[in-house]
């Protein structure tokens, strides 16, 4: 049976289960639950601390798990990423005070506090910059201000925190992040993983595209299908009104409105949108 690791708690637990629901999966409906087995799809659902999951991949304890690509990189585990699964997005950055003007080769020989040491040093250590890193669990925007450390890398969304600290931003983004299901290296996937990353790469796309049908002119086609070429190929099939055809294709979710606009200025006209629940392509 696969072993599956879900983050029990965090910014990615309640959208990981979403996406396994979505992607025809049993998932747990009390977070007082560890593990849940799913028979029908011969799967064991282990329900951990996000930042724990790499490592019990790494291991060989299990198959497979969802977790931050933040996380995986700073556990230094024998782990890999399979599939990005668009959501759970964060920025990490250098953070350091307002005061002065700094570089990433002005790290060299500062002390820098992060919750992700492990991350911080698989940066620095290619660019070959030493530098003394400050683990610390949370508020790492208050340690400078306490002399604990010189600058931090943090996650970075608004930067208004930040600003409160009296640091701001430099240097380039250290990473950029999301929720990942991670394998372990080296390891043939099975089957059964191999179908679960089918199924939820299959709920990704399916998030990110819609359906468009829309009936245009036959001269006006070829235009058309350039403004809708689909993942492949647009399906194009004969109306009863003998010079027009129906197009469908799919878009992507973001560009629809403006996708949209485009067809009718060439022609296009019963422009439909619908929903794609799960796919496979």
């Amino acid at each position: 049976m696969l072993r599956v690791a879900v983050p029990n708690k965090g910014s990615l637990a309640d959208s990981s289960i979403e996406i396994l629901k979505e992607a025809g999966y049993r998932q747990r409906t009390d977070s007082r639950d560890l593990v849940l087995v799913d028979i029908d799809n011969n799967v064991e659902f282990y329900y951990l601390r996000p930042r724990d999951i790499a490592i019990y991949v790494g291991s060989g304890e299990l198959e497979a798990g969802i977790t931050g690509r933040d996380l995986l990189i700073d556990s230094g585990a024998d782990a890999e990423e399979s599939i990005n699964l668009d959501f759970g997005g964060s920025t990490f950055r250098f953070a350091a005070p307002i005061a002065q003007d700094w570089s990433v080769d002005s790290i060299a020989g500062k002390r820098i506090a992060t919750a992700y040491p492990g991350l911080v040093a698989a940066y620095l250590k290619p660019l070959s910059i030493e530098a003394d890193i400050v683990r610390l669990d949370g508020a790492v925007e208050s340690s400078v201000r306490l002399g604990v450390a010189d600058l931090i890398a943090d996650v970075v969304s608004t930067g208004n925190t930040l600003r409160q600290a009296g640091l701001k931003v430099f240097g380039e983004a250290i990473l950029t992040s999301e929720a990942i299901v991670i394998s372990r290296k080296g390891v043939a996937i099975p089957k059964d993983l191999e179908v679960l990353i089918r199924r939820l790469q299959g709920v990704v796309t399916a998030r990110r595209y819609v359906l468009l049908d829309y009936d245009i002119p036959k001269i006006n086609v070829e235009e058309a299908c350039a403004i809708t070429p689909g993942l492949e190929s647009p399906t194009i099939s004969p109306l009863q009104k003998a010079d027009w055809v129906a197009v469908r294709a799919m878009v992507l979710r973001k560009d629809t409105n403006q996708v949209m606009d485009e067809l009718w200025n060439v022609g296009a006209r019963g422009i439909l949108v619908t929903d794609i629940h799960a796919c496979r392509l």
